[in-house]
């Protein structure tokens, strides 16, 4: 099978060194391009035998499989210069959460999904979230499933949980990424601790924890029970994030997130109508 990758930004980039380093496709099978070809160029010289091709519609001509990894309102225009290119053979796949697959469907003539990665997938980690279009056949969800399981879990959702899905895989490590930091800091402006010790302990922390959970060792709750002794120092530290009441920045984070999803919507809807 054929690959093809438009757009070698942050998450394109991930997913091509992904398929390469899982062995899910050799490089050879690999065919990329980016609006700034220097970038897809750079890639080449990590995995020389892969492909940089110049256009967007020579990468379509020459896979069967296309991931799309650019921004959501640069789609519709796009999907338009694909349609005559496109064949009824071929699949189509949006990594973006606002690019509905029914939105390509009504314009592309061929099998259409949307899988959603973490740079958790990077390491082979993590999970990679799977919608598919009505048109989609059963070969290529197959397929499509297959490849996924190579760089992360492949677990299909609804579109009614597509954004929140999205903020807890996809945007999570950022989110949880920016907390530790400032766990990090606080340590170091508070004690003696240097930040690069305090940062290998919390790396290793996280490390730990994630072998406890993905083990079923502990859940979530459990665990912090485990680790809070009843009147001990643990159980100070978590009342001070209870009595600062925490978790209204979630609420306020997931409400933020569903308004930018929702304008994109709107956005993409005059585009896909127009």
């Amino acid at each position: 099978m054929r690959v093809g990758v438009i757009g070698t930004g942050n998450m394109g980039t991930m997913i091509i060194q992904s398929l390469i380093d899982s062995k899910a496709i050799p490089p050879e099978n690999l065919y990329i391009t980016n609006r700034t070809l220097n970038k897809a160029i750079a890639l080449k010289s990590q995995y020389p035998t892969l492909h940089v091709v110049t256009s967007e519609l020579d990468c379509i001509e020459q896979a069967d499989l296309i991931f799309i990894c650019i921004k959501p309102l640069d789609f519709p225009p796009l999907i338009k210069r694909m349609k005559e290119v496109v064949n009824k053979d071929q699949c189509i796949i949006s990594i973006t959460s606002p690019i509905r697959v029914d939105d390509l469907e009504k314009t592309l003539n061929c099998s259409c999904a949307r899988a959603i990665p973490s740079i958790t997938n990077r390491a082979q980690a993590g999970v990679c979230l799977m919608t598919f279009g009505e048109k989609c056949t059963d070969e290529w969800k197959k397929k499509i499933m297959q490849l996924i399981s190579k760089i992360g879990k492949p677990i299909e959702i609804e579109e009614n949980i597509v954004r929140v899905a999205s903020d807890i895989v996809s945007c999570g490590p950022a989110f949880l990424s920016y907390l530790i930091q400032q766990f990090i800091k606080s340590a170091v402006r508070k004690t003696e601790i240097d930040e690069s010790l305090a940062t290998t302990l919390a790396s290793e922390m996280l490390i730990g924890m994630g072998a406890l959970i993905k083990e079923n060792y502990y859940s979530f709750q459990s665990l912090q029970e485990k680790v809070t002794v009843r009147g001990g120092i643990t159980g100070e530290g978590l009342k001070v994030l209870e009595q600062s009441h925490f978790e209204n920045s979630f609420d306020d984070l997931f409400e933020a997130t569903y308004k930018k999803f929702q304008n994109e919507q709107i956005l993409l809807k005059k585009q896909f109508d127009s």
